[in-house]
């Protein structure tokens, strides 16, 4: 199995805790969201995680990460970080695909291994609850996200007009089968780079845009439900607001420290 952890973007929401580190060594509740992940990659017995680094990358380097550079950090978006690991990708077994934004329980990824799909897609049923707590209108930041009736993935990463439209929320977490890990590769080479994907160039897709373009190319994505179990750490305001729960102890309804 590989790891891949996507670490490269430079985190404009989270300064001034990120004017002189990157977004993944922002500290949660006194250890960095890196250190959180791998904690739980160490304890479940698996590979060590290759990070993708860009801003102030040479501080997860330091750290003693095996990782790769996305030299194009500044301009390009996720999926141009996730193909500067593509040797990675390649090295034969499952990918597991990680956010350096975000953090989960055990259990959370310990699910997504589970799944036998070609792409497995970790989905949080219980989305709406946790977005109210990090905003008012849960429809300001949320996605689309459309399951059939086999918790396939039909549709995500588009805006939505109505709660109706949001039967999850993906979290930032992937699982390519090493079954289709090369022709998934493959695929994205022979992407058109003169195609628009969601309002973007090619270099600033959206990973839910390339998600999304796999599917409606025949490959399979499953949705792997989780009930909360995770943070994503976006703002200085998603901290002050995780801060607050932790200190009358509600915190551990949607994640367990």
């Amino acid at each position: 199995m590989n790891i891949i952890i996507l670490a490269a973007g430079k985190g404009e929401r989270l300064r001034p805790l990120t004017d002189e580190r990157p977004k993944c060594l922002v500290p949660l509740l006194g250890l960095s969201l890196l250190e959180r992940q791998a904690t739980i990659i160490n304890e479940l017995g698996l590979p060590e995680p290759v990070v993708v680094t860009g801003y102030r990358g040479e501080m997860i380097q330091e750290l003693g990460f095996e990782v790769r550079r996305n030299e194009r950090f500044a301009t390009t978006n996720m999926v141009e970080s996730l193909f500067a690991a593509e040797d990675v990708m390649k090295r034969g077994g499952d990918t597991v695909v990680l956010y350096g934004d975000i953090v989960y329980q055990k259990d959370v990824l310990q699910k997504l291994l589970a799944s036998e799909g070609q792409i497995s897609l970790a989905i949080d049923r219980e989305w709406e609850r946790y977005w109210r707590v990090r905003m008012e209108d849960p429809l300001a930041d949320a996605e689309t996200l459309k399951l059939d009736d086999q918790d396939r993935v039909l549709e995500l990463g588009k805006k939505p007009q109505s709660i109706d439209e949001i039967q999850g929320q993906y979290i930032g977490m992937i699982k390519f089968s090493t079954q289709c890990i090369n022709d998934i590769v493959d695929f994205y080479h022979g992407l058109d780079r003169a195609a628009v994907f969601d309002g973007k160039d090619f270099d600033n897709m959206y990973m839910t845009s390339f998600l999304q373009a796999l599917i409606n190319n025949g490959f399979t994505a499953q949705g792997v439900e989780i009930e909360n179990g995770w943070l994503e750490i976006d703002s200085t305001e998603d901290l002050a607001a995780y801060e607050s729960l932790a200190a009358t102890g509600d915190l551990a309804k949607f994640y367990n420290v």
